[in-house]
């Protein structure tokens, strides 16, 4: 199953990509909301820094392995995370428009390896119309997160 969006910002390019792959506030913001978030490597994050997130779902502890599979500034990067039987590859492209405007395009493909996994994604099919629109408006939102963090007249 697969997610996608894309949104417009008014600002360059590097200021986008500087703030769409701060992965730390990623962290900050994951162990906010109740996930337990550890970097499995030191240092700048970097191709293949990994991270170990462990978080409740329905009332049961997952734990997911995710990956910085590409990094290629400020054109975007490529996450992959394992969980139980689940493969889910999120990409974050970056296209300048005009040197004051940036698209930005987020997709999420979610592959499941077992029987389970696979009752799980069709139930998330069987939901995905709110799901996506979910998806775009916590997009949008963290568009104009990015977008109000630019200093106008820059």
């Amino acid at each position: 199953m697969k997610l996608s969006t894309r949104e417009d910002i008014a600002a360059p390019i590097d200021h986008v990509f500087a703030r769409a792959s701060d992965f730390a506030a990623f962290e900050r913001r994951a162990m906010r909301e109740g996930a337990a978030v550890t970097r499995l490597s030191n240092g700048p994050v970097a191709v293949d820094t990994s991270w170990d997130i462990e978080v409740r779902i329905r009332g049961r502890k997952r734990r997911f392995t995710s990956v910085l599979t590409s990094l290629c500034a400020p054109d975007g990067y490529v996450v992959t995370t394992q969980s139980d039987g689940m493969t889910i590859v999120s990409t974050v492209d970056l296209v300048a428009l005009s040197p004051n405007r940036t698209r930005v395009s987020v997709a999420i493909d979610m592959k499941a390896r077992t029987l389970t996994a696979r009752v799980v994604l069709q139930s998330l099919k069987l939901a995905k119309s709110r799901l996506s629109e979910r998806f775009r408006a916590r997009m949008h939102s963290y568009a104009q997160v990015i977008e109000d963090a630019y200093p106008k007249g820059s």
